[in-house]
Order: C-alpha cells, then sequence, then structure tokens
C-alpha cells in the first residue's frame, strides 16, 4: 500500500509539473505576440512609425526626414529607427532601405549639432539562428503571425518565394526582438500603403496585425495618420484595405 501511495504521489507530482511547463511555455507564446492588453488608441510612438516607414518605402526623403524628427522626438530610439529601415528591404527592395538608413544617419548626426541625444534603442537579446534553424524558427514565426500554416498554388508554383519569407523576413528580421512584433506590423502597413499594386499583401497584413493584438480602432487610426502626415492615395489604400479584411470577417 505504502508502495503504491508512493507511485501515485510521483505520478501526481509529475503532472503538475508537466502542467506548470506547458503553461509557462504558453504564457512564453502569449506575450511574443502580445506583451500587454492593446488600448483603442495608437500611443505616440507607434503613430511616429507609420509615417517613417511610408515614406522611406515611397522613396520620399524629405517627408521620410520630417517623419523621423519627429519620430525620435515623440520616443522612437535609434534601433527603433533602424529597424524599421532595415525591415523595409524586404517590402519595398535594398535600394529603398539603404537610402532610408543614409537618411537616418544625417538626422541623427544633424540632431547630434544641435545637442539632441537620442536614446540609442537596444540590440537582440538572443543570437539569430542560422541554416536549417533559422528557417525553422521563421516558419514558425510565419505561422503564428499568420494564425495557421501559409501554403497554396503559388507557393508550390515557387516554392522558393516562400522559402525566402521564412527564412529572410519571418526569420533574420522577425527573430530580431529589439522590436516588438506591433511595432513591425504597424511598419509594414505603412510600407504596403505607400507601394501601390500590394493591395493583397497589405489587406494580409491587416489580418496579421489583428492577429498580434492591434485594434481594430488602432488600424483605424493608422490611415488617418497617413492622411495627415503623408499622402491621401497612401491613406487611400490602408483604409480600402482594412474594409475588405474586415468584409471577409462578416463572411465567416
Amino acid at each position: 500500500m505504502i508502495r503504491l501511495h508512493h507511485s501515485l504521489l510521483v505520478m501526481a507530482l509529475a503532472a503538475v509539473l508537466s502542467l506548470t511547463s506547458e503553461a509557462k511555455e504558453n504564457r512564453r507564446m502569449s506575450q511574443s505576440i502580445v506583451t500587454a492588453a492593446a488600448p483603442d488608441t495608437l500611443d505616440a510612438r507607434q503613430r511616429a512609425i507609420i509615417p517613417v516607414a511610408a515614406s522611406a518605402a515611397a522613396g520620399d526623403l524629405v517627408k521620410l526626414n520630417t517623419s523621423l524628427n519627429e519620430g525620435l522626438d515623440a520616443g522612437m530610439t535609434v534601433s527603433d529607427a533602424r529597424e524599421i529601415l532595415v525591415q523595409l528591404y524586404a517590402y519595398a527592395g535594398f535600394p529603398r532601405s539603404l537610402n532610408a538608413l543614409s537618411e537616418l544617419m544625417k538626422v541623427l548626426e544633424a540632431r547630434k549639432q544641435r545637442g539632441i541625444q537620442d536614446a540609442p534603442g537596444s540590440e537582440p537579446t538572443r543570437p539569430i539562428p542560422k541554416g536549417d534553424a533559422l528557417l525553422e524558427a521563421g516558419t514558425a514565426n510565419q505561422t503564428t503571425l499568420s494564425g495557421g500554416p501559409v501554403e497554396g498554388p503559388l507557393f508550390d508554383f515557387a516554392p522558393a518565394a516562400n522559402e525566402y519569407l521564412r527564412a529572410h523576413l519571418f526569420g533574420d528580421i522577425f527573430e530580431r526582438d529589439n522590436l516588438d512584433w506591433q511595432s513591425r506590423e504597424l511598419a509594414t502597413v505603412g510600407m504596403l500603403s505607400a507601394l501601390p499594386g500590394a493591395d493583397s499583401q497589405l489587406q494580409a497584413h491587416m489580418r496579421i496585425s489583428m492577429n498580434v493584438g492591434i485594434t481594430v480602432s488602432q488600424l483605424r487610426q493608422v490611415d488617418q495618420v497617413l492622411a495627415e502626415r503623408v499622402d491621401a492615395d497612401i491613406a487611400r489604400r490602408a483604409g480600402e484595405a482594412l474594409t475588405r479584411h474586415l468584409a471577409t470577417m462578416t463572411e465567416k
């Protein structure tokens, strides 16, 4: 009887430890997406990300200069701005990304000359995986962000395209945890809104933005910010993409 009780105790303890471990993992995963309940309004830093991303994607360095100055004044760190402009290469190509990074350097130097010491921000807290581990991490990130595995005829026809997305965008970039996923998605929506012909991708990222905890109210503010600080046509594309996405939710 004593041995039986001992065995039952061991089994119960093992079950508790297993549940505790699982709960910790679930909590870690949820925190990697949304660190806190999202309010209904974008804060000043979040609002500042949008015109920086859109102006850079549009190749408008004059507006980018203004947006960077306003963003740094609003609480963006140097690291925030740099991460956004590096991420730009995945959507608008290396030329616009490199030009935007060059403009950021000019802005920082000019601010330094005026005696402004901008907060440097931080570097990623963990090494970025390489090789097969990078592809695995990127695939997991893509699946989490999209709400399920990403596949279909397009990627059957060109599987290399999805591999590049997983390895470079969702791996190399989204594994860099010094910019949270909500900020990266606000930047992505700003970038895609500035690119004519990217309507389907923009709509997809409206969905992804909601998957990482950005609310409909906050997404409506994106096109308001774009209209006020970037361009009316760019704002219109953002608003229309959100409307299309919300319509698909109603249909389900």
